[in-house]
């Protein structure tokens, strides 16, 4: 849905949508913050979502006693049919997410001195990688429409020491990777995807991941695609899988037979252990079809969201073929609302049955940062100036706002029947036709 769209329903507000039912509380029909009767009183689907095939699965390398990545076969058989599914022609397994990104970076050698592109909503992990390998993050507006990074934005914030574009395809949203693709071919410079969120995502038909020079998924507890904790790496190099799995194996080649204790370079252990690739390989024979459930979802309280005022549902660049739907995102506006504060309208959908959060706070304004380049490392490498200057050009005021606007829902919402999503757009409706009521009240 385009921008023109969504203004559209704003102002037809009161109009009825043919492919989805009007929603209209009662003024009656008071909000459960206000002694009402909530929405809801069933819980969301939980998750994982697990049966025999998982216990099985966990069973059958336990008896083995090959549990490790090198002794089992499990590993290796989940990286192949990850990159069949990714359409990639290589995938290494790791440790989780952030040890995808922390393998990528070493593996195009990354390092002191570096600048590397990055949006400023995201999860931290994003950031912590390009920390822990002596660079420094270089932060891009946000869209505030799509919560993406504004890839308008990105060449004027490209400097003689930049040496990569990290886009993260934020909640299973995707970034405008036709602008972002072109900048690097531009300037030359490699495209790091953080696709954590993002798994079976699409560009133009295409999974996300496969864009870049590598792509990075996390398999964490709260993924689309779970195993506790994991992560992969996909990538069309087979060269950059060979040092990659050199570094995620502590400075070792693959061993052709027993042991080998001989370095390449410098490494850590970052692997995936045989049971969580046996987990992943039950958990998705699943995806596919719950990826299907949360985007048929999304769009139906997505044409419902449209007819309230002060609502806006995450937009989707032309290009997204396909949202993955980690989370589904909108804007709150509480001059529509009465003057009702984010937290109370958070609240009072809580009390509706329908918990919701308010995203990510500024990362481009976190404390830590700032300390890390005022560490003894930093500052050796990052002379006075660059280090006082960096909070200044790293302002995103988009992104500010973004923040102080920003609501979702998790996947596991996503996940219910149909009549789940009406449930979501009626206890918008109670709480905005007693809005008022809610903000003295508070």
């Amino acid at each position: 849905m385009n921008r023109r769209k969504f203004l559209a329903g704003s102002a037809a507000a009161g109009a009825i949508l043919s492919t989805a039912p009007r929603v209209q509380a009662a003024a009656s029909d008071r909000p459960a913050i206000l002694g009402g009767t909530p929405v809801r009183r069933n819980p969301f689907p939980s998750w994982p979502i697990t049966d025999e095939q998982e216990e099985k699965a966990i069973l059958s390398v336990l008896r083995s006693g090959k549990w490790n990545r090198g002794m089992g076969q499990v590993v290796n058989r989940f990286e192949e049919s990850y990159s069949k599914l990714m359409g990639s022609h290589r995938c290494l397994a790791t440790a989780n997410g952030t040890s995808a990104l922390l393998v990528t970076l070493n593996t195009m050698g990354i390092g002191p001195g570096d600048e590397v592109i990055v949006p400023p909503y995201t999860f931290v992990a994003t950031i912590n990688a390009i920390l822990q390998v002596g660079a420094l993050p270089v932060f891009v507006d946000s869209d505030g429409e799509t919560f993406q990074i504004d890839a308008r934005k990105i060449e004027a914030k490209i400097t003689s020491r930049t040496v990569a574009i990290m886009p993260v395809h934020l909640g299973g949203n995707v970034a405008d990777l036709d602008t972002i693709m072109a900048i690097a071919k531009k300037r030359n410079l490699p495209v790091i995807e953080d696709a954590c969120q993002a798994h079976l995502a699409e560009w133009k038909g295409k999974k996300v991941g496969t864009y870049g020079k590598a792509g990075c998924f996390s398999f964490q507890a709260s993924k689309n695609l779970n195993c506790g904790e994991g992560g992969a790496i996909i990538t069309d190099d087979p060269e950059f899988t060979e040092r990659s799995y050199a570094f995620h194996n502590n400075s070792r080649r693959r061993a052709t037979a027993g042991y080998d204790f001989s370095y390449v370079a410098k490494g850590l252990n970052l692997r995936l252990t045989e049971f969580q690739a046996a987990l992943l390989l039950t958990q998705m024979t699943r995806l596919g079809k719950q990826a299907g459930t949360r985007e048929q979802n999304a769009q139906y309280l997505t044409q419902m969201l449209t007819e309230i005022p002060g609502i806006a549902p995450a937009r989707m660049y032309p290009g997204c073929t396909r949202n993955a739907y980690h989370l589904y995102m909108f804007r709150y506006d509480p001059g529509h609302f009465a003057g009702l504060t984010r937290a109370k309208f958070m609240e009072a959908m809580a009390a509706e049955g329908v918990p919701v959060s308010g995203g990510y706070a500024p990362l481009n304004k976190e404390p830590f940062i700032v300390n890390t380049m005022e560490s003894r490392g930093f500052k050796r490498v990052y002379s006075d100036r660059q280090r006082s200057q960096w909070a200044e050009q790293n302002q995103c005021p988009v992104n500010d706002k973004l923040c102080s606007e920003a609501v979702w829902l998790t996947q596991t919402q996503l996940l219910g029947p149909r009549s789940d999503m009406a449930e979501i757009a009626t206890a918008m409706r109670k709480i905005r036709n007693s809005a008022s009521e809610i903000a003295k009240g508070s």
